[in-house]
């Protein structure tokens, strides 16, 4: 089938970025020819940008970090520019995206009416796209919470879909309360499609930090513990001036190495929880109230909320989720997902 993924595949974000590969990939593997939607709007170009400069705001990036900054954008374009794409499009003008077979509409925030720049986007609720059907895949409202509904005239949108399935729980329940029918729940693409398996770089032992504007007592609980086992805190992608040392313009390629060859990882991302999942390494989570939803659902549903941390969490518990090995019963719950993801996909292709 010819398909084409929809989602927030420019972002310079290692999560969205890998969320968009991993997906077209694993639907090119499975024979499909699959592309992602090079949808373009200055406006976001420019926002983007911003983000990517300051993405701390109000607090404003030092200027020395701005040469490190500049270098991840610059990875971040060349790894957009070697992915499978669509002929360029505006994303208001979704009409002239083409026409497919299907178009996947997901992974992502793709349907969060609070994103500061791609916020209720009619594009991704399937207005205007030529397809003989619209599906969602691991779609997700991020940080518009289930209590606050979805106005009748998105829901009427999303209606419009063949076939709708959510990464979390808070979605699901957005769409149960809007169209009265309950989605799909489905794996991220970065766990059902995972990308390959990393060592790192070899070297000294580290932490791996990914994340920034982390609470004081998370940075003082890690900082303890690191500094006792003689561990260095190595920040991934992101300036944090508690760690040891700042890698701040890795490229994605180089992001999943590095989780991949830490001893632990220390995040309050969600795609920091599903990478240190997918590569097995023992992880602690303080969820910023951006990403609260999503990483409280993902750990519920692996029956892994123990690695969500709070003030109250006491020294010996970080130590214990730092220093242990994954529980086996996480992976044996990511694999039963898979296979339900599967089964919701070829379904959804037919």
């Amino acid at each position: 089938m010819k398909i084409g993924v929809l989602t927030f595949h420019r972002c310079i974000n290692y999560g969205s970025y890998w969320q968009a590969r991993c997906l077209v990939e694993g639907l090119r593997a499975a024979g499909h020819d699959a592309e992602l939607l090079d949808h373009d709007c200055p406006d976001v170009r420019r926002a983007e940008w911003r983000c990517a400069f300051q993405p701390e705001l109000p607090r404003r990036t030092p200027r020395a970090d701005y040469r490190l900054y500049a270098g991840k954008a610059r990875r971040f374009l060349s790894a957009f520019d070697a992915l499978p794409q669509s002929r360029r499009f505006p994303l208001a003008q979704p009409e002239e995206a083409g026409a497919y077979d299907a178009i996947l509409v997901g992974s992502d925030e793709v349907w969060n009416f609070r994103h500061p720049w791609y916020g209720s986007q009619p594009i991704f609720f399937g207005q205007g796209l030529k397809a003989d059907r619209v599906i969602a895949y691991a779609a997700s409202f991020g940080n518009h919470d289930a209590a606050d509904g979805i106005h009748p005239d998105w829901a009427e949108r999303l209606r419009g879909f063949a076939a709708i399935s959510v990464r979390d729980d808070n979605s699901r329940r957005l769409v149960a309360q809007g169209l009265g029918e309950e989605p799909a729940l489905v794996l991220d693409p970065c766990l059902q499609f995972p990308p390959p398996e990393a060592e790192g770089e070899g070297g000294q032992a580290y932490v791996a930090l990914y994340g920034h504007s982390f609470p004081g007592w998370f940075q003082s609980a890690i900082r303890a513990w690191a500094d006792e086992r003689k561990l260095p805190l190595v920040s991934i992608g992101y300036s944090n001036d508690w760690a040891d040392a700042q890698r701040i313009d890795v490229g994605p390629e180089q992001f999943s190495e590095m989780i991949g060859g830490a001893v632990a990882v220390a995040t309050n991302f969600f795609h920091g929880c599903v990478f240190a999942l997918h590569h097995r390494r023992p992880f602690v989570c303080a969820p910023s109230a951006y990403r609260f939803n999503k990483v409280r659902d993902l750990t519920r549903e692996l029956n892994a909320e123990h690695h969500l941390a709070s003030e109250e969490t006491p020294a010996e518990t970080y130590a214990e989720l730092l220093e242990a090995p994954l529980d086996p019963a996480i992976g044996a719950r990511i694999d039963t997902l898979r296979a339900r993801s599967s089964a919701y996909l070829e379904a959804a292709l037919g």
